[in-house]
Formats: structure tokens, sequence, C-alpha cells
């Protein structure tokens, strides 16, 4: 299958990045055997066969063309948007992340975030937090970013802890880097772009190894967790039924040998279940602070200065619309807040996490608010 040298040197690394199951371990064996990016996709199928002794579909000529073809669009589209891209043989790749044998092969970002920072965490959870959960993210997070002047935060932008630990991020000034289960292109879940806008803009980073093209799979989401947890010093489970996503993400934590952590509950709490578990069963240290994480990496910060609380924040005109509604009501809904504003909520959003970033308006759970 000769290519003729039509394509760039970088489209070809996004096509072979791109093949089915292709990972950094992967990627390191075909290329010692084959020799580069290029040859693999110029060498005919029967060749390549021979020479890797391989089965799988990745050296089919219909398969390879196809990958070609798409990473030539693939890499239109990075251009055009300013997405900035890293191989698993660049400098700028993640050191953490190459630890994982099953990393990928090329990731794309939006933002700017240092991933090589000292001091690198993920926060995760149920996607059914409750007003413990949320709290404990807030508590957390402020409390390391009064310690840690080089924190950062990684969590996956879902619903529940998830996106409690990038609203805390935001609000305490941490950068904060989410990392999606599909392309760039569209942010999954749409409810949650006003806070990846402010990832983006916030010195954070939005972060996928799936290009524009890939299709949105039930996997996906699991898969989004090896990098969750390969990016990070240690994994803070804050809350966890008895299975699910969070847990997954704790076991790859394990595999690459990274310190797992978990929030404690009441016993008999249904989203406490998973947490007690991996603490009874020794698989996770238990914090209740930040002083507990910090112990448990032997971590050391600036002692905790009192926290200064600007009790009048300035809000602009749209802002103390939004804080003069929900005080109205005391808790409401996204929905209802839009239509009492007359507002749509897209626009709404951005101003409920500006409010949110200055401790005026607290996320509840179920999309409601109400005032700190």
């Amino acid at each position: 299958m000769s290519t003729n040298g039509d394509y760039t040197p970088f489209a070809y690394r996004i096509a072979f990045a791109s093949l089915q199951g292709m990972g950094v371990d992967l990627a390191r064996k075909l290329l010692d055997v084959v020799g580069s990016e290029r040859q693999f996709f110029d060498m005919s199928e029967k060749a390549l066969r021979e020479l890797t002794r391989g089965r799988s579909k990745i050296y089919q000529d219909d398969y390879r063309r196809d990958c070609l073809a798409r990473a030539a669009r693939e890499e239109a589209f990075v251009r055009e948007h300013g997405i900035q891209t890293a191989y698993f043989t660049d400098a700028t790749y993640p050191h953490r992340l190459l630890e994982a044998p099953d990393a990928p092969a090329m990731i794309y970002t939006l933002g700017q975030c240092d991933l090589e920072s000292k001091h690198v965490i993920s926060v995760v959870g149920t996607r059914h937090a409750t007003q413990y959960g949320i709290r404990f993210c807030d508590k957390l997070i402020g409390e390391l970013a009064q310690r840690l002047p080089d924190l950062v935060v990684v969590s996956g932008l879902a619903y529940g802890i998830d996106i409690a630990a990038h609203r805390a991020a935001l609000k305490h000034h941490v950068p904060t880097v989410a990392v999606l289960p599909r392309g760039l292109n569209r942010i999954y879940p749409a409810t949650h772009r006003s806070e990846a806008v402010a990832i983006a803009k916030h010195g954070g980073m939005l972060l996928t190894d799936y290009t524009s093209q890939d299709q949105v799979q039930k996997s996906n989401f699991l898969a989004r967790n090896r990098i969750v947890a390969a990016l990070s010093d240690c994994t803070v489970i804050v809350e966890s039924a008895g299975a699910g996503g969070a847990l997954v993400t704790a076991s790859l934590a394990m595999s690459y040998n990274r310190d797992v952590m978990a929030v404690p509950g009441r016993c008999g709490d249904e989203f406490s279940t998973g947490c007690n578990k991996l603490i009874a069963t020794n698989k996770a240290a238990l914090i209740t602070c930040a002083d507990d994480l910090m112990a448990a990496m032997r971590w050391e910060g600036a002692k905790q200065a009192p926290q200064q609380l600007d009790l009048f924040p300035e809000l602009t005109k749209e802002e103390q619309a939004v804080v003069d509604a929900v005080r109205e009501h005391g808790e409401i809904h996204l929905n209802a807040l839009a239509e009492a504003l007359g507002q749509p909520v897209y626009k709404l959003m951005s101003t409920l996490v500006e409010l949110d970033c200055k401790n005026v308006i607290a996320t509840l759970p179920g999309c409601r608010y109400t005032l700190v």
C-alpha cells in the first residue's frame, strides 16, 4: 500500500496514533520493527503481517488507507482551531502519562496548563454527588490551594463529583485539567460547556485522545479514566457507590503505582459504599482534609494562612440580577432561573460559573442553585 508521499509527517503520526488498540507500548514495538510511521503505511499488508506476525485488522490496506484520509482531515481541523498535540515521542508529552503502558500515543489539548507541575491530583466520584461530597471537594481543593502554589486538579468534567472538583478549582484559582471522552469539536456533557470554556481560559486545559471524527461510544467513558489516573500523583475518590467509574479509576491508579485516597462516609449511605470498602480493604488511604492528603503524600507546603473572606464581592449588573432571583426563591432549578430572568440557559451558565468562582452561588445536585 504505497501512499506516494501525499501526507505530512504530522498526518502519519495522527493516523498511526488512531489505529485500533494503539497505546504507547504497542506503538514502540511496531516502530521498532517497521522503522517509522510512514513505512507502516507504505508497506503492503502481506509484508506487514510477515514482518510483525500480526493478525490485527490494523494491517489491512483499506483500513490503513481510511486512517490516513481521516488523519489528513484531522490535521486540518487541529490547525484551524489552534489545538495543540503531544505525540508520545515528543518532549512535551506528559512524563506521568508516559509511565502508563496503555497511554494514548497522541493527545489533543486546548488551554495552557503545566502537566509537569510538582503536585497533581485527580478528584473523581459518583455522578450523583451529595452536598457532603460537593462541600468536601471545595474544602479540600481550597485548603490545598493555600498550601501548594503549583497544584493542578484533574477530573473528567462529568456530572457530580467531577464537575464539583473543576468548579472548586476555578473558584480557588487552581489550574484544572478536564479529560474528555470525545474529540474537542464538542464538549460533553453540553451542560458543562461554560465550565469547559472557563477552564481553558483561566490557566487550565481540556485534554482528549480522541479526534474530532471519532464517534462517542460507551467504552470511551471508562477509557478516559486511565488518563485521569495516570496524569496524577494521587487519585482522590470523594463519593462512590459499590461499583462505578470512580472505582475503575482507583484500580487503574493502583496499577500505575499511584496513591489512592478515599473520603469516608456514613455506613449505609449508598454513595459512600465504594469509598468505605476501599478504606476497609487497605486499597485507599483515609483522608478527611488537606493535611491528611499532604501527610500521606509527604508533601511539604506553605503553612495554611487564615483565609481572608471577601464579604462583599463586586458584582456586575447581570450577576446581581441572578443573585437577586436566587435570593427570592432560596433554591431554584437552572431552567426556572433562566425563565425568571428571561435569559437563555447557555448565557446564564456563564454568569453562574463566575458567581460560583466568587463564592456567591452554590451549585446543588440536579442543576439547582442557592446562595452561599
